[in-house]
């Protein structure tokens, strides 16, 4: 499916809704997507002055236990995370990287350093940028969290040259580009799962080393029977769409949940 939107770096906007955030409840106010405190819509007028520091500490993931994940991401994910879908409607796939709900157990509580050779989500790598909408119908805006530590004055990476975006903005342009397109694939897919009946509620009973024993519920998988029951031409589609692959990524992550324990165990 093509993304059909232009994106900018210039206009401006007071649109907070972001295009991969779940919906909010209607009791609640509008809540920004994950990380995201202050978004704003990139510009030199107000960002000329501004450099982005290297993203080394992962911090702003440390206190949450699931990540969204887009479905090109699945074959690397799966090897260390169980991949689940959200309870919420529309679902949509997470990595879960924790068993309690503010942990996330691939952060160093002691530096913020990523655990090492293990996949880091585009969603957390994209940060502090984001895509929003734009006031026109069509348009996309590159947006910054203006409250991120990776937003310095001066310093060597400027965001930009004078007028024109640096090389620095462009990259992000680029990737956030990039993942609001492979987003808009994964909420295909996880809408052809749901049509066909195929993700149903779970839960994870796992026991530490030490005895103890943690669930995490809240979350969706795709029921196997069922997958394994689908009409001969609705299996032949979906390989050609590419999503057999991806539910078997998803079927082979559940062998991570052991390891999370472990990571648990290993925790002071």
């Amino acid at each position: 499916m093509a993304d059909t939107k232009k994106a900018t770096t210039q206009a401006r906007t007071t649109d907070t809704a972001d295009t991969d955030k779940q919906p909010p409840s209607t009791s609640e106010p509008e809540r920004l997507p994950l990380f995201y405190k202050q978004p704003e819509p990139l510009s030199p007028e107000r960002h000329g002055a501004k450099s982005l520091r290297p993203l080394e500490s992962y911090g702003i993931a440390a206190n949450t236990n699931a990540l969204p994940l887009n479905a090109v991401e699945f074959p690397l994910a799966a090897r260390h995370y169980p991949i689940v879908f959200t309870q919420a409607d529309p679902a949509m796939p997470v990595a879960v990287v924790g068993l309690r709900t503010d942990q996330n157990l691939f952060v160093s509580a002691s530096d913020g350093s990523w655990a090492d050779n293990a996949y880091i989500p585009a969603y957390v790598r994209r940060y502090p940028f984001i895509f929003m909408d734009g006031p026109d119908d069509g348009q996309y805006i590159l947006c910054v969290d203006e409250t991120s530590e990776l937003l310095v004055d001066g310093e060597e990476r400027p965001l930009f040259d004078g007028e024109k975006p640096s090389d620095v903005a462009d990259n992000a342009l680029k990737f956030c580009s990039s993942f609001h397109r492979q987003y808009t694939l994964t909420q295909a897919f996880a809408q052809g799962l749901a049509e066909k009946d195929l993700l149903m509620p779970n839960q994870a009973k796992v026991k530490l080393p030490s005895g103890e024993e943690l669930g995490l519920g809240g979350f969706r998988i795709v029921d196997e029977n069922k997958f394994n029951g689908l009409a001969d031409e609705v299996f032949l589609d979906w390989r050609k769409k590419g999503w057999i692959g991806l539910i078997y990524a998803h079927f082979f992550s559940g062998a991570n949940w052991a390891a999370l324990a472990n990571r648990v165990a290993d925790r002071p």
